[in-house]
Protein backbone atom coordinates (compact mmCIF):
# COMPACT_ATOMS: atom_id res chain seq x y z
CA UNK A 1 0.00 0.00 0.00
CA UNK A 2 1.25 3.49 -0.81
CA UNK A 3 2.42 5.62 2.10
CA UNK A 4 0.05 8.44 3.12
CA UNK A 5 0.45 11.62 1.08
CA UNK A 6 1.73 13.67 4.03
CA UNK A 7 4.42 11.07 4.75
CA UNK A 8 5.41 10.92 1.08
CA UNK A 9 5.62 14.70 0.82
CA UNK A 10 7.40 15.58 4.02
CA UNK A 11 9.67 12.57 3.85
CA UNK A 12 11.04 14.13 0.66
CA UNK A 13 14.07 16.37 1.37
CA UNK A 14 12.95 18.88 -1.28
CA UNK A 15 9.51 19.11 0.33
CA UNK A 16 11.15 19.75 3.70
CA UNK A 17 13.24 22.48 2.07
CA UNK A 18 10.12 24.11 0.62
CA UNK A 19 8.42 23.98 4.03
CA UNK A 20 11.33 25.16 6.17
CA UNK A 21 13.70 27.25 4.03
CA UNK A 22 12.21 28.37 0.72
CA UNK A 23 9.72 30.77 2.31
CA UNK A 24 12.66 32.85 3.57
CA UNK A 25 13.62 33.74 -0.03
CA UNK A 26 11.72 36.90 -0.97
CA UNK A 27 13.25 37.45 -4.43
CA UNK A 28 11.43 35.38 -7.06
CA UNK A 29 14.46 34.85 -9.32
CA UNK A 30 16.49 33.60 -6.35
CA UNK A 31 13.64 31.26 -5.37
CA UNK A 32 13.55 29.74 -8.87
CA UNK A 33 17.34 29.30 -8.88
CA UNK A 34 17.36 27.74 -5.41
CA UNK A 35 14.47 25.41 -6.29
CA UNK A 36 16.30 24.21 -9.39
CA UNK A 37 19.45 23.48 -7.39
CA UNK A 38 17.49 21.65 -4.69
CA UNK A 39 15.68 19.47 -7.22
CA UNK A 40 18.97 18.45 -8.84
CA UNK A 41 20.49 17.66 -5.44
CA UNK A 42 17.43 15.51 -4.69
CA UNK A 43 18.04 13.40 -7.79
CA UNK A 44 15.53 14.93 -10.22
CA UNK A 45 17.20 14.92 -13.68
CA UNK A 46 16.44 18.59 -14.24
CA UNK A 47 18.08 20.59 -17.03
CA UNK A 48 15.83 23.68 -17.03
CA UNK A 49 13.21 25.11 -14.67
CA UNK A 50 11.08 28.08 -15.75
CA UNK A 51 8.43 30.03 -13.87
CA UNK A 52 6.01 32.21 -15.86
CA UNK A 53 4.37 34.89 -13.75
CA UNK A 54 1.43 36.89 -15.10
CA UNK A 55 1.07 40.23 -13.37
CA UNK A 56 -0.64 43.60 -13.50
CA UNK A 57 1.85 46.10 -14.82
CA UNK A 58 1.42 49.10 -17.17
CA UNK A 59 4.32 48.09 -19.43
CA UNK A 60 4.31 44.28 -19.57
CA UNK A 61 1.93 41.40 -18.96
CA UNK A 62 4.29 38.97 -17.31
CA UNK A 63 7.74 37.96 -16.16
CA UNK A 64 9.60 34.73 -16.87
CA UNK A 65 12.45 33.32 -14.78
CA UNK A 66 14.59 30.69 -16.53
CA UNK A 67 17.04 28.52 -14.57
CA UNK A 68 19.43 26.17 -16.36
CA UNK A 69 21.65 23.70 -14.58
CA UNK A 70 25.13 25.15 -14.21
CA UNK A 71 24.14 28.51 -15.73
CA UNK A 72 22.03 30.20 -13.08
CA UNK A 73 18.82 32.16 -13.66
CA UNK A 74 17.78 34.70 -16.28
CA UNK A 75 14.71 36.94 -16.14
CA UNK A 76 12.72 38.48 -19.00
CA UNK A 77 9.42 40.29 -19.49
CA UNK A 78 6.69 39.95 -22.11
CA UNK A 79 5.08 43.17 -23.43
CA UNK A 80 1.32 43.60 -23.59
CA UNK A 81 -0.33 42.51 -26.82
CA UNK A 82 2.09 39.70 -27.76
CA UNK A 83 -0.36 36.84 -27.15
CA UNK A 84 -1.26 36.32 -30.80
CA UNK A 85 2.17 36.03 -32.40
CA UNK A 86 3.02 32.66 -33.93
CA UNK A 87 5.98 32.01 -31.64
CA UNK A 88 3.76 32.27 -28.57
CA UNK A 89 0.76 30.41 -30.00
CA UNK A 90 2.97 27.48 -31.04
CA UNK A 91 4.36 27.28 -27.52
CA UNK A 92 2.79 24.78 -25.05
CA UNK A 93 2.12 27.60 -22.55
CA UNK A 94 -1.19 28.86 -24.05
CA UNK A 95 -2.67 25.43 -23.36
CA UNK A 96 -1.48 25.61 -19.75
CA UNK A 97 -2.81 29.14 -19.19
CA UNK A 98 -6.06 28.88 -21.13
CA UNK A 99 -7.07 25.27 -20.49
CA UNK A 100 -5.35 24.87 -17.11
CA UNK A 101 -3.91 21.49 -17.97
CA UNK A 102 -0.50 19.88 -17.93
CA UNK A 103 1.39 19.43 -21.20
CA UNK A 104 4.15 16.85 -21.72
CA UNK A 105 6.27 16.46 -24.84
CA UNK A 106 8.75 13.56 -25.07
CA UNK A 107 11.39 15.39 -27.05
CA UNK A 108 13.49 12.26 -27.59
CA UNK A 109 10.54 10.56 -29.36
CA UNK A 110 9.15 13.34 -31.58
CA UNK A 111 10.28 16.12 -33.88
CA UNK A 112 8.53 19.13 -32.30
CA UNK A 113 7.23 22.00 -34.44
CA UNK A 114 7.16 24.67 -31.73
CA UNK A 115 10.29 26.86 -31.98
CA UNK A 116 10.87 26.68 -28.22
CA UNK A 117 10.74 22.89 -28.17
CA UNK A 118 13.00 22.62 -31.23
CA UNK A 119 15.53 24.84 -29.50
CA UNK A 120 15.41 22.75 -26.33
CA UNK A 121 15.84 19.55 -28.30
CA UNK A 122 18.85 21.06 -30.09
CA UNK A 123 20.32 21.77 -26.65
CA UNK A 124 20.00 18.08 -25.78
CA UNK A 125 16.68 18.11 -23.91
CA UNK A 126 14.73 14.87 -23.88
CA UNK A 127 11.54 15.67 -21.94
CA UNK A 128 9.39 18.78 -21.44
CA UNK A 129 6.56 19.21 -18.94
CA UNK A 130 4.54 22.40 -18.36
CA UNK A 131 2.17 22.60 -15.39
CA UNK A 132 -0.48 25.15 -14.30
CA UNK A 133 -0.01 26.82 -10.93
CA UNK A 134 -3.52 27.47 -9.62
CA UNK A 135 -3.79 30.31 -7.11
CA UNK A 136 -6.49 30.55 -4.48
CA UNK A 137 -8.10 33.54 -6.25
CA UNK A 138 -8.42 31.69 -9.59
CA UNK A 139 -5.30 33.23 -11.16
CA UNK A 140 -3.04 30.89 -13.17
CA UNK A 141 0.74 31.02 -13.53
CA UNK A 142 2.83 28.28 -15.13
CA UNK A 143 5.89 26.19 -14.39
CA UNK A 144 7.90 24.16 -16.88
CA UNK A 145 10.52 21.49 -16.20
CA UNK A 146 12.91 20.08 -18.77
CA UNK A 147 15.17 17.01 -18.54
CA UNK A 148 18.20 16.09 -20.63
CA UNK A 149 18.47 12.58 -19.19
CA UNK A 150 18.12 9.74 -21.74
CA UNK A 151 14.51 8.65 -21.48
CA UNK A 152 13.50 11.88 -19.72
CA UNK A 153 11.66 12.00 -16.42
CA UNK A 154 10.63 8.74 -14.78
CA UNK A 155 7.14 8.21 -13.37
CA UNK A 156 8.68 8.58 -9.90
CA UNK A 157 10.30 11.89 -10.86
CA UNK A 158 7.00 13.27 -12.10
CA UNK A 159 5.11 11.97 -9.08
CA UNK A 160 7.48 13.91 -6.83
CA UNK A 161 7.22 17.00 -9.02
CA UNK A 162 3.43 16.97 -9.04
CA UNK A 163 3.40 16.86 -5.25
CA UNK A 164 6.02 19.62 -4.96
CA UNK A 165 4.07 21.69 -7.49
CA UNK A 166 1.58 22.65 -4.76
CA UNK A 167 4.28 23.81 -2.35
CA UNK A 168 5.88 25.90 -5.09
CA UNK A 169 2.48 27.36 -6.03
CA UNK A 170 1.78 28.59 -2.50
CA UNK A 171 5.19 30.29 -2.33
CA UNK A 172 5.00 32.04 -5.69
CA UNK A 173 1.40 33.07 -5.01
CA UNK A 174 2.73 35.14 -2.11
CA UNK A 175 5.45 36.56 -4.37
CA UNK A 176 2.91 37.32 -7.10
CA UNK A 177 0.47 39.11 -4.79
CA UNK A 178 3.31 41.18 -3.34
CA UNK A 179 4.70 42.04 -6.78
CA UNK A 180 1.26 42.95 -8.12
CA UNK A 181 0.60 45.23 -5.16
CA UNK A 182 3.99 46.90 -5.60
CA UNK A 183 3.53 47.28 -9.38
CA UNK A 184 0.09 48.85 -9.00
CA UNK A 185 1.18 51.20 -6.24
CA UNK A 186 4.25 52.23 -8.25
CA UNK A 187 2.05 52.92 -11.26
CA UNK A 188 -0.72 54.80 -9.49
CA UNK A 189 0.88 56.59 -6.54
CA UNK A 190 4.65 56.45 -7.25
CA UNK A 191 7.49 54.33 -5.90
CA UNK A 192 8.23 56.21 -2.67
CA UNK A 193 4.57 56.57 -1.74
CA UNK A 194 3.93 52.93 -2.67
CA UNK A 195 6.74 51.72 -0.43
CA UNK A 196 5.37 53.73 2.47
CA UNK A 197 1.85 52.40 1.92
CA UNK A 198 3.10 48.80 1.81
CA UNK A 199 5.06 49.49 4.99
CA UNK A 200 1.75 50.26 6.72
CA UNK A 201 1.33 54.02 6.36
CA UNK A 202 -2.37 53.81 5.46
CA UNK A 203 -4.07 55.81 8.21
CA UNK A 204 -5.71 59.03 7.06
CA UNK A 205 -3.59 61.93 8.27
CA UNK A 206 -0.38 59.92 8.45
CA UNK A 207 2.50 61.84 6.94
CA UNK A 208 5.68 63.74 7.54
CA UNK A 209 7.14 67.13 6.77
CA UNK A 210 9.92 66.99 4.22
CA UNK A 211 11.90 69.50 2.19
CA UNK A 212 11.71 69.05 -1.56
CA UNK A 213 12.02 70.69 -4.93
CA UNK A 214 8.49 70.90 -6.31
CA UNK A 215 8.02 70.29 -10.04
CA UNK A 216 4.67 71.56 -11.30
CA UNK A 217 3.97 71.49 -15.03
CA UNK A 218 1.03 71.53 -17.41
CA UNK A 219 0.23 71.79 -21.10
CA UNK A 220 -0.29 75.17 -22.71
CA UNK A 221 -3.50 75.52 -24.73
CA UNK A 222 -4.78 72.10 -23.70
CA UNK A 223 -8.36 73.18 -22.99
CA UNK A 224 -8.73 74.64 -26.47
CA UNK A 225 -7.04 71.60 -28.05
CA UNK A 226 -9.24 69.13 -26.17
CA UNK A 227 -12.37 70.94 -27.39
CA UNK A 228 -11.46 70.68 -31.08
CA UNK A 229 -9.40 67.46 -31.35
CA UNK A 230 -10.78 63.87 -31.46
CA UNK A 231 -10.65 61.96 -28.20
CA UNK A 232 -7.93 59.53 -29.32
CA UNK A 233 -5.75 62.41 -30.50
CA UNK A 234 -6.10 64.12 -27.12
CA UNK A 235 -5.21 60.90 -25.28
CA UNK A 236 -2.18 60.37 -27.52
CA UNK A 237 -1.09 63.97 -26.87
CA UNK A 238 -1.34 63.51 -23.10
CA UNK A 239 0.46 60.17 -23.18
CA UNK A 240 3.32 61.57 -25.30
CA UNK A 241 3.67 64.55 -22.98
CA UNK A 242 3.42 62.67 -19.70
CA UNK A 243 5.70 59.86 -20.90
CA UNK A 244 8.38 62.39 -21.87
CA UNK A 245 8.11 64.43 -18.68
CA UNK A 246 7.66 61.44 -16.39
CA UNK A 247 10.68 59.57 -17.72
CA UNK A 248 12.91 62.61 -17.27
CA UNK A 249 11.71 63.21 -13.70
CA UNK A 250 12.10 59.61 -12.55
CA UNK A 251 15.47 59.19 -14.29
CA UNK A 252 16.69 62.26 -12.39
CA UNK A 253 15.60 60.81 -9.04
CA UNK A 254 12.27 62.61 -8.79
CA UNK A 255 8.97 61.13 -7.67
CA UNK A 256 5.79 61.66 -9.70
CA UNK A 257 2.91 62.17 -7.28
CA UNK A 258 -0.11 62.77 -9.49
CA UNK A 259 -1.50 63.70 -12.88
CA UNK A 260 -4.25 66.32 -12.78
CA UNK A 261 -5.89 66.62 -16.20
CA UNK A 262 -3.02 68.05 -18.23
CA UNK A 263 -0.89 68.82 -15.15
CA UNK A 264 1.80 66.82 -13.37
CA UNK A 265 3.03 67.24 -9.80
CA UNK A 266 6.38 65.74 -8.82
CA UNK A 267 8.98 66.25 -6.12
CA UNK A 268 12.72 65.84 -5.70
CA UNK A 269 13.08 65.13 -1.96
CA UNK A 270 15.99 66.78 -0.15
CA UNK A 271 17.60 64.10 2.02
CA UNK A 272 19.51 66.57 4.23
CA UNK A 273 20.14 70.34 4.32
CA UNK A 274 23.60 69.78 2.85
CA UNK A 275 21.92 68.23 -0.23
CA UNK A 276 19.76 71.26 -1.12
CA UNK A 277 22.06 72.63 -3.82
CA UNK A 278 22.68 69.22 -5.39
CA UNK A 279 18.95 68.45 -5.45
CA UNK A 280 18.17 71.84 -6.99
CA UNK A 281 20.83 71.22 -9.66
CA UNK A 282 19.34 67.82 -10.50
CA UNK A 283 15.92 69.36 -10.92
CA UNK A 284 17.26 72.17 -13.13
CA UNK A 285 19.16 69.71 -15.32
CA UNK A 286 15.96 67.68 -15.63
CA UNK A 287 14.10 70.83 -16.70
CA UNK A 288 16.70 71.46 -19.40
CA UNK A 289 16.37 67.85 -20.53
CA UNK A 290 12.59 68.29 -20.69
CA UNK A 291 12.94 71.24 -23.05
CA UNK A 292 15.26 69.25 -25.33
CA UNK A 293 13.05 66.15 -25.21
CA UNK A 294 9.89 68.11 -26.06
CA UNK A 295 11.68 69.65 -29.06
CA UNK A 296 12.49 66.13 -30.31
CA UNK A 297 8.96 64.96 -29.58
CA UNK A 298 7.49 67.88 -31.53
CA UNK A 299 9.61 67.03 -34.58
CA UNK A 300 8.23 63.50 -34.49
CA UNK A 301 4.67 64.74 -33.99
CA UNK A 302 5.02 67.27 -36.82
CA UNK A 303 6.12 64.50 -39.18
CA UNK A 304 2.96 62.61 -38.21
CA UNK A 305 0.75 65.67 -38.68
CA UNK A 306 0.03 65.86 -34.94
CA UNK A 307 -0.19 69.14 -32.98
CA UNK A 308 2.87 70.38 -31.11
CA UNK A 309 3.28 70.03 -27.35
CA UNK A 310 3.78 73.28 -25.42
CA UNK A 311 4.22 73.29 -21.67
CA UNK A 312 4.82 75.45 -18.64
CA UNK A 313 6.97 74.27 -15.71
CA UNK A 314 7.58 75.84 -12.32
CA UNK A 315 10.35 74.82 -9.92
CA UNK A 316 10.28 75.82 -6.27
CA UNK A 317 11.93 74.54 -3.11
CA UNK A 318 10.21 74.39 0.26
CA UNK A 319 8.71 72.29 3.03
CA UNK A 320 5.72 70.08 2.24
CA UNK A 321 3.60 67.59 4.12
CA UNK A 322 3.87 64.19 2.42
CA UNK A 323 1.20 61.71 3.44
CA UNK A 324 -2.38 60.41 3.37
CA UNK A 325 -5.10 62.94 2.68
CA UNK A 326 -8.72 62.45 1.63
CA UNK A 327 -12.01 60.82 2.56
CA UNK A 328 -12.22 57.93 4.99
CA UNK A 329 -12.57 55.36 2.19
CA UNK A 330 -10.65 57.09 -0.61
CA UNK A 331 -7.19 58.45 0.17
CA UNK A 332 -4.55 60.21 -1.86
CA UNK A 333 -0.87 59.96 -0.97
CA UNK A 334 0.42 63.38 -1.98
CA UNK A 335 2.06 66.60 -0.83
CA UNK A 336 0.32 69.70 0.46
CA UNK A 337 1.47 73.01 1.87
CA UNK A 338 2.19 76.62 0.95
CA UNK A 339 5.20 75.57 -1.14
CA UNK A 340 2.98 73.46 -3.42
CA UNK A 341 0.52 76.33 -3.79
CA UNK A 342 3.42 78.66 -4.61
CA UNK A 343 4.68 76.36 -7.38
CA UNK A 344 1.20 76.11 -8.90
CA UNK A 345 0.82 79.91 -8.94
CA UNK A 346 4.32 80.36 -10.33
CA UNK A 347 3.51 78.02 -13.22
CA UNK A 348 0.57 80.24 -14.20
CA UNK A 349 3.11 82.98 -15.00
CA UNK A 350 4.67 80.86 -17.77
CA UNK A 351 2.03 82.01 -20.24
CA UNK A 352 2.25 85.69 -19.24
CA UNK A 353 6.06 85.70 -19.45
CA UNK A 354 6.13 83.43 -22.53
CA UNK A 355 8.54 81.00 -20.82
CA UNK A 356 8.57 77.22 -20.67
CA UNK A 357 10.38 77.11 -17.31
CA UNK A 358 10.21 79.47 -14.35
CA UNK A 359 12.32 79.20 -11.20
CA UNK A 360 11.51 80.67 -7.79
CA UNK A 361 13.91 82.90 -5.86
CA UNK A 362 14.33 80.16 -3.25
CA UNK A 363 15.53 77.75 -5.92
CA UNK A 364 17.66 80.41 -7.65
CA UNK A 365 19.59 81.07 -4.44
CA UNK A 366 20.97 77.50 -4.64
CA UNK A 367 22.07 77.65 -8.28
CA UNK A 368 24.97 79.30 -10.12
CA UNK A 369 24.02 82.75 -11.45
CA UNK A 370 25.22 81.85 -14.94
CA UNK A 371 22.48 79.23 -15.27
CA UNK A 372 19.61 81.69 -14.75
CA UNK A 373 18.10 84.78 -16.31
CA UNK A 374 16.42 87.30 -13.93
CA UNK A 375 12.92 88.12 -15.14
CA UNK A 376 12.07 90.78 -12.54
CA UNK A 377 9.54 90.80 -9.72
CA UNK A 378 5.98 89.68 -10.43
CA UNK A 379 2.78 89.40 -8.46
CA UNK A 380 1.50 85.94 -7.60
CA UNK A 381 -2.07 85.31 -6.53
CA UNK A 382 -2.54 85.55 -2.73
CA UNK A 383 1.16 86.38 -2.20
CA UNK A 384 1.65 89.67 -0.35
CA UNK A 385 4.52 91.15 -2.34
CA UNK A 386 5.89 90.75 -5.86
CA UNK A 387 8.27 87.80 -6.19
CA UNK A 388 11.63 87.64 -7.98
CA UNK A 389 11.30 85.17 -10.84
CA UNK A 390 14.01 83.52 -12.96
CA UNK A 391 14.21 81.69 -16.27
CA UNK A 392 16.81 79.29 -17.64
CA UNK A 393 19.66 81.06 -19.43
CA UNK A 394 20.01 80.19 -23.07
CA UNK A 395 16.42 79.00 -23.35
CA UNK A 396 14.43 81.21 -25.74
CA UNK A 397 10.94 82.37 -24.98
CA UNK A 398 8.35 79.69 -25.64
Amino acid sequence: MDAPVAERVYGDPVARWFATEAYRITDTARLVAAAGEQLVLAGIPLYRLAYFQLTLHPEFQGTAHFWRRGRGVETGTRPHGDNQDAEYRDNPLPTVFEERRTVRVRLDRVEPQAPLLRQLKDEGATDYVALPLLFTNGHVDALSIVSDKPGGFSDGDLDRMFLLQFAFTRLVEIHSLRDTAANLLDAYVGRAAGQRILAGEVKRGDGQTIEAVIWYCDLRGFTRASDRLPRDTVIALLNDYFDTMGTIVTDAGGEILKFMGDGMLAIFPVAAPADRAATASRAIRAAGSAIDAILVLNRIRAAEGAPAVRFGLALHLGEVTFGNIGASRRLDFTVIGPAVNYAARLEKLCRALDRSVLVSETMAALLPEEELTPLGAHALKDIDRPQAIFGLKGVPAS
